[in-house]
């Protein structure tokens, strides 16, 4: 039996978190860390949830792919 995953052990994880330190970490300098926390939660919620599109998901972005897949009808 193979060990659970850890995160960012993945590839789709590894791209993840590099993606995140080029276009958020790397543009600025946070004075607390709960401040860079609140920084990178509205990055994955306002962002990367909403509109960027992911490789992974048929080049959709998370919102347009819930769409498509909640408009198909259930198989039984």
């Amino acid at each position: 039996m193979a060990a659970p995953a850890i995160a960012g052990t993945t590839p789709s994880g590894e791209s993840f978190f590099a993606i995140i330190k080029i276009e958020l970490l790397e543009a600025g300098v946070w004075p607390t860390r709960a401040i860079a926390q609140a920084a990178i939660f509205e990055y994955i919620e306002g962002w990367c949830n909403t509109r960027r599109r992911h490789s992974t998901l048929g080049y959709l972005s998370p919102a347009a792919y819930e769409a498509t897949a909640t408009a198909r009808p259930a198989v039984a």
